[in-house]
């Protein structure tokens, strides 16, 4: 069984998920479990904020349920919908039958029937092996109208349907919500939530992330990785390149079969660790080579 019931235990299990969390992370968790918290994780992107909801649902044999934030995304969307196509075939069935009753067609066509639901009234339904984990991602980019709703809903953790009435979740999901910090989310949902905020990791938890997510990479090419990838994020990039690049970066490498890094590899493959042209740019030539060289240096032994 799952032990949450202390901070090592949470720590324990995030790492058999191959997520490893340090002492701050994993004690925010377990509060967020043990009092039924939402959890509000702000950072950098691919700092593995979307992660963490991943390895907890994993862990704990609970369903995943996701609600993927964008520009313009309302509560309809976010909660239900109707399937209109649907409810014309029922429409036009009933009248080719003749005689159809308008009220009673209307009570039969908005029933749970032809509904269909979204993230958030899935998360407030019953699920097999207890309450979903939902995880409510890049919330930074939606607008404040929909804030206040999310205020609304995870304050009493249900949603209403006009034509159903108020739903109710019978045990609370365990919300996730993660922020890149775009723009800056209201005080009065973070005042709703547990704070965490996700940094890039040091030298020794980067490794053994990448050792847990990478193991077939051999342990000088993995410390090259995250020396190199370390000292690129001290640069003046446009977008500093997260975990996830540097996970990735070590699986192309590997398919590469890459045993040292040099400065004409990392030509290469900076595409895989770096986003934007500009950036690319700026680590061509001399560059490269500068930051390999003081990598390196940094892993010479004293």
């Amino acid at each position: 069984m799952t032990d949450i019931a202390s901070i090592d235990g949470v720590q324990q299990m995030l790492g058999t998920e191959g997520y490893v969390a340090d002492r701050a992370l994993s004690t925010v968790v377990f509060l967020a479990l043990r009092l039924g918290r939402p959890l509000f994780l702000e950072g950098e992107p691919g700092t593995g904020k979307t992660e963490i909801a991943k390895a907890i649902a994993a862990a704990l044999g609970r369903r995943l349920i996701r609600l993927q934030c964008y520009e313009g995304l309302d509560a309809a969307s976010a909660v239900y919908d109707w399937n209109f196509a649907a409810q014309m075939i029922a429409i036009r069935t009933a009248e080719a039958a003749g005689g159809a009753d308008r009220d009673a067609l209307r009570a039969e066509l908005f029933t749970e029937d032809y509904l269909i639901e979204r993230p958030l009234l899935a998360a407030m339904r019953p699920q097999p092996g207890g309450a979903p984990v939902l995880l409510i991602d890049e919330l930074d980019r939606t607008d404040e109208p929909f804030e206040a709703f999310l205020l609304e809903a995870l304050s009493d953790f249900q949603v209403t349907i006009p034509e159903l009435g108020t739903i109710r979740a019978p045990e609370p999901p365990i919300v996730i919500l993660t922020s890149n910090r775009t723009r800056e989310v209201h005080d009065a949902l973070k005042r709703r939530c547990l704070y965490h905020w996700v940094d890039y990791p040091n030298f020794d938890r980067e490794m053994a992330i990448l050792t847990a997510r990478a193991p077939e990479a051999s342990a000088t090419l993995s410390r090259e990785i995250v020396a190199f990838v370390q000292r690129l994020r001290t640069e003046d990039l446009f977008k500093k390149p997260g975990v996830a690049e540097t996970i990735d970066w070590a699986k192309c490498l590997l398919a590469l079969d890459v045993l040292t890094l040099s400065p004409e590899v990392i030509a290469d493959t900076l595409g895989a660790v770096l986003k934007y042209q500009d950036d690319i740019a700026r680590l061509q030539g001399s560059e490269a080579k500068r930051l390999l060289d003081e990598a390196k240096k940094s892993l010479a032994p004293a």
